[in-house]
């Protein structure tokens, strides 16, 4: 891979200060072996984690398919009962994934509310750490702008996972009554099995897969090329890719976590609105059980294919903002049309664990918003994420326009040569991450 024009411009008085010797032995690929080299990744990581996150994603949401399946009636479940169950997954779900697992939901013959309670509880601390994990390991085998395809597809799984809840608890209902258990708990015990299996299948799959450092299936002139790509992909010295408590703090401290896990909060919260709460929504327009269950796969099949695309144009024009805006307005216009029609009623993994951390609270927002009493039009719960869809969207424009006016001042630093390369050396270039001279944010 050649140096950046940025490195290469580099003039003597800098090299002083960062060394000639950064660029030499830079390991390279023809392109054709690197396209070979990111389809073996892609074999080797994308189906096996896509199908690890579905089955996570499915079993946390397929309490909103066994409601339908006598879940509430059953446990004799008031509308506070069901809402302290969806609130304590997320409660302890969000927060250990601020210092960064998988589950099952084996349980499916519990009778009372209790067991329910515990299991959302402990299953929020096992799972909490595979998101922010997956996408944090993701970075470690592709470029910035290969990632967010990469993480769409990954992500993308939840929408695949709504589609197949409720086609599976349509099936699964059939079973209602077999050994004396209703539908809803044959939903928890034969989606819980799948997702053990598949939890076993994926250790066994992925070991060696810590790091291209460590990946067996790489050859050793592929595992370089990777190695130097992550490091100086950024910084034409290198990451420091050490877990320092100067980085921890510096991301504590940085706007740009907090805006994005803002922005993050505000994806959330519709996103668990629709998983917990669109077959009752459905429901609620006069369908059946099984109607409803069939009818919530159509959104869920738009969705993924919206979210794959709109990552792949996206990594194509080297632009985020413009995605995330159209798909928060496309959620804008849909809970629009929904309560209109109610009639007088420091480093990567510390950012990225914050943003994931912190934004996941939208789950609990969405929670507590979509109240049983509201039934069926949810007019609250509507209202809620339509003021979080606006605020994801005001906010986008605002981060993206700010990144935008310190990219072209680091532009024009360098063209007036301020703040040059040569100011800094390796070492602290190699620590300065996005506050870099030569880095710009991707828009």
């Amino acid at each position: 891979m050649a140096p950046s024009p940025r490195a290469e411009s580099l003039t003597s008085a800098e090299d002083e200060k960062v060394g000639p010797q950064v660029f030499e032995d830079i390991p390279s690929l023809t392109l054709e072996e690197e396209k070979r080299l990111y389809r073996k990744i892609d074999l080797r990581l994308m189906p096996i984690l896509s199908l690890v996150y579905l089955l996570a994603f499915m079993d946390r949401g397929n309490i909103g398919n066994a409601k339908l399946e006598g879940l509430v009636t059953q446990l004799k479940m008031t509308s506070q009962d069901y809402t302290v169950a969806l609130v304590m997954f997320f409660v302890l779900y969000s927060i250990p994934q601020l210092v960064m697992g998988n589950r099952d939901d084996l349980d499916g013959s519990r009778q009372n509310i209790s067991p329910i309670c515990w299991h959302q509880n402990l299953s929020g601390v096992c799972e909490a750490g595979l998101f922010p994990g997956v996408v944090y390991f993701l970075t470690f085998w592709y470029s910035r702008y290969q990632l967010q395809t990469r993480v769409a597809i990954f992500f993308g799984a939840t929408t695949i996972a709504g589609a197949f809840s409720g086609l599976l608890a349509y099936g699964i209902s059939f079973m209602s009554g077999t050994q004396g258990l209703l539908g809803w708990s044959w939903i928890f015990i034969l989606e819980g099995i799948a997702t053990v299996v598949v939890a076993i299948i994926s250790a066994f799959w992925l070991h060696g897969c810590d790091s291209p450092e460590e990946a067996s299936f790489l050859t050793p002139a592929e595992r370089k090329f990777l190695s130097y790509r992550r490091r100086h992909e950024s910084s034409s010295v290198g990451e420091d890719e050490s877990l320092k408590s100067v980085y921890v703090w510096r991301a504590v401290k940085e706007w740009q976590v907090w805006a994005h896990s803002l922005i993050a909060l505000c994806i959330v919260v519709p996103l668990y609105a629709n998983a917990l709460f669109l077959p009752s929504i459905i429901k609620g327009f006069g369908y059946s059980v099984a109607v409803s269950q069939l009818l919530t796969v159509p959104p869920y099949v738009f969705a993924a294919i919206i979210t794959i695309t709109g990552s792949l144009i996206a990594d194509r024009i080297k632009r985020r903002s413009p995605s995330i805006v159209i798909g928060l307005t496309i959620g804008l216009i849909g809970f629009a049309i929904n309560i209109s029609n109610v009639k007088s009623r420091g480093p990567k993994c510390v950012g990225i664990a914050m943003q994931l951390g912190l934004g996941n609270i939208g789950a609990i927002i969405a929670s507590v918003s979509y109240r049983t009493k509201d039934e069926p039009h949810f007019t609250l719960g509507h209202s809620v994420v339509i003021g979080f869809t606006c605020t994801g969207i005001i906010v986008t424009f605002l981060v993206a326009l700010i990144l935008a006016r310190i990219n072209a001042d680091r532009d024009a630093q360098a063209l007036n040569g301020e703040n040059s390369l040569g100011s800094y050396t390796k070492e602290e270039l190699a620590g300065l991450g996005d506050r870099a001279p030569d880095f710009r944010y991707s828009l």
